[in-house]
């Protein structure tokens, strides 16, 4: 199954997506955009574009686990981007995931302007990565 997994960002918001196989997560794009309604539009089409069958969206929780107002947004854009796809949106904990990013993006020594503009790819990538791990585990099913 194709999977696509989305890095909610203010600015910013990175997309990644697996193939069939649902061995590998890679890096898909980087969608600029600050209006709620207009990102909603942009990762749904993006999810056609790339023929996602589900859609993992990350759950940015606090480091204690407790959800905020971040977590919250993400629930609620996660439903809404269902809603508007017909795609089952589900919640990846990404806690720690843009430190993982900012530590691969070191060793490929990637600074920045360049950096600032795939570190949400590249957090999306981890997220959807960690989606995989957990799903071939038989944690996510």
């Amino acid at each position: 199954m194709i999977i696509m997994s989305v890095d909610l960002g203010k600015a910013r918001t990175g997309i990644a997506v697996c193939d069939k196989t649902e061995f590998l997560a890679s890096p898909y794009t980087v969608i600029f955009e600050k209006s709620p309604k207009q990102l909603l539009e942009k990762v749904a089409n993006t999810a056609k574009e790339t023929k996602a069958e589900l859609i993992v969206v990350g759950l940015p929780k606090n480091m204690d686990g407790s959800e905020g107002e971040s977590a919250q947004n993400a629930r609620a854009f996660a439903e809404n981007l269902s809603n508007e796809t017909g795609i089952e949106c589900v919640m990846q904990d990404e806690r720690g995931t843009t430190i993982t990013a900012h530590n691969f993006l070191n060793t490929t020594n990637t600074r920045g302007k360049k950096r600032k503009n795939v570190i949400d790819e590249v957090a999306a990538t981890i997220i959807l990565q960690d989606y995989l791990d957990k799903r071939k585990s038989g944690l996510n099913r």
